[in-house]
């Protein structure tokens, strides 16, 4: 009965690879072959790929150097029809069922190509210093869906290129409710189910993406940095006999001394998930107060704006 199991199991599976073989090659419009060849060069070589000549030599590719540089040169993938693709093929699920996704930023370093277009300095680190370097090269964004365990094989859903006039969260927000709407279309997620977990790591600003994405059903968790400080509201103005400025924050918030929340509100939209909010008191800003895209500051903070030469200030 295990093997028969067994046996079936690896034909759902390879009936699944194929259905993806034959949708992944309606995506090439021109240069369908040379392309897909290529595809397939790419995935069974049995080491890093550092140049396209070296592909020619695997035995999935059939064709000539010529043929290669053509399919790169004048090829024609659609991305949409990509996305649909990977959205709608069996996803990880996490123990209790949700779908998990992640972002974060993975650079292309280029640093023997400072003619390519919109390059950019690349955070890094391990590059043979203690320190970390900026170096030029491309980030992408992405977003992949998680699997359960310690795995090196997520299921990437989408990835854009970041340019230098492109904001990081507004680009990630963008991503986030392409994939999370296609995945509600394909029905990977229903009416019912538990909301989709994103996690992320520092540097993104988690605030201003939950009001942003409040209509999705979406749960998002953000890592917050080590040495990082959280200040209480400094509370109402109150004149001293000294004088002087008045104070701009309130005193550290610790977590582990935190009251239990005032403010816990419940609400349901049309046609949206059921809701629920809550906050210690005065302890970082109210999404729901925003009237804008970007996220709220607490009071008595201030928000840094830096130019850099050559553009103008926002």
């Amino acid at each position: 009965m295990k093997s028969l199991a067994a046996e079936q199991s690896a034909d759902a599976a390879l009936g699944v690879l194929s259905h993806f073989r034959v949708e992944f090659y309606d995506c090439l419009y021109t240069r369908a072959d040379a392309l897909f060849e290529l595809t397939d060069a790419v995935l069974c070589s049995d080491r890093p790929v550092t140049s396209l000549a070296e592909l020619t030599l695997t035995a999935e590719h059939r064709r000539g150097h010529g043929a290669m540089y053509d399919a790169v040169n004048h090829g024609w993938l659609e991305p949409r029809r990509l996305r649909r693709l990977l959205t709608s093929t069996p996803l990880p699920r996490a123990a209790d069922g949700r779908i998990v996704l992640a972002v974060d930023v993975s650079n292309w370093l280029r640093p023997d190509a400072p003619t390519s277009p919109e390059l950019l300095f690349c955070h890094v680190y391990g590059r043979g210093r203690s320190a970390d370097q900026f170096i030029p090269g491309w980030p992408y964004s992405f977003v992949a869906a998680l699997e359960t365990g310690r795995t090196s094989w997520p299921a990437v859903l989408d990835a854009i290129r970041l340019g230098p006039s492109d904001d990081t969260t507004a680009v990630t927000a963008t991503q986030l409710r392409e994939v999370v709407t296609q995945l509600v279309h394909a029905g990977q997620w229903r009416p019912g189910d538990a909301d989709i977990l994103v996690v992320m790591d520092t540097g993104y600003d988690v605030t201003r993406l939950t009001y942003v994405l409040a209509d999705l059903p979406v749960e998002l968790v953000g890592r917050l940095r080590s040495d990082r400080v959280m200040l209480r509201d400094v509370g109402p103005r109150r004149s001293t006999p000294r004088g002087g400025q008045p104070r701009k924050h309130g005193g550290a918030h610790r977590p582990r001394n935190r009251r239990r929340p005032r403010r816990i509100r419940l609400g349901r939209e049309v046609a949206l998930p059921l809701s629920r909010s809550q906050a210690p008191p005065r302890v970082g800003g109210d999404p729901t107060l925003v009237k804008g895209p970007r996220a709220p500051l607490p009071r008595g903070a201030h928000r840094v704006q830096r130019a850099q030469p050559g553009l103008a200030l926002l």
